[in-house]
């Protein structure tokens, strides 16, 4: 949360840019010294917002806020997570995708297997790719700490309407 900074100078006064009748008057003096204060931080962040845009860099809070801005389920996860969201919803919804969002947010392996596939035939009638039943398996390298926090990431990053299981360390 940004706030004021005891002691952070403006880098620009408002005393200074007052006409010379008002710089003069003790009252004007403070009052507008009491806005210095007040808009030290902003200028401050204005001046730093490249920082602030940066997940490797920004506050905690700000990189919470950032996560959420990209849509990220789980705003609390790594900064990586953060800064490769382009490249996680370009392949959300499939297998890789999921395994790669998994790996980074719990910070372990992750393999994921699901029911689907694509295919090409010249054939109308060729078989479907896949399984009739949707179904995904996602086996996490890990402990069964992680159990319940993969299970709710999990459930985030698939599709709705298909039923999944959670493996940690190979257990179901």
């Amino acid at each position: 949360m940004r706030g004021t900074v005891p002691g952070l100078a403006s880098p620009h006064p408002i005393g200074r840019t007052l006409p010379a009748m008002y710089q003069d008057d003790d009252l004007t003096r403070r009052l507008v010294a009491a806005l210095d204060e007040v808009l030290a931080p902003v200028c401050a962040v204005l001046d730093n917002l490249p920082a602030y845009l940066d997940p490797h860099l920004a506050p905690p809070d700000f990189a919470a806020w950032l996560a959420g801005w990209v849509g990220l389920p789980d705003a609390a996860g790594p900064r990586a997570l953060t800064a490769g969201a382009a490249a996680l919803h370009a392949r959300r919804g499939t297998p890789g995708g999921m395994a790669a969002y998994l790996t980074l947010a719990c910070g372990v392996p992750v393999a994921v297997r699901d029911s689907g596939g694509c295919a090409w035939s010249a054939d109308a009638d060729g078989a479907l790719p896949g399984d009739d039943e949707p179904w995904l398996e996602v086996t996490v390298d890990g402990d069964a700490a992680l159990s319940a926090r993969a299970q709710e990431l999990v459930a985030a990053v698939k599709p709705a309407h298909v039923p999944h299981a959670v493996r940690v360390g190979g257990r179901t």
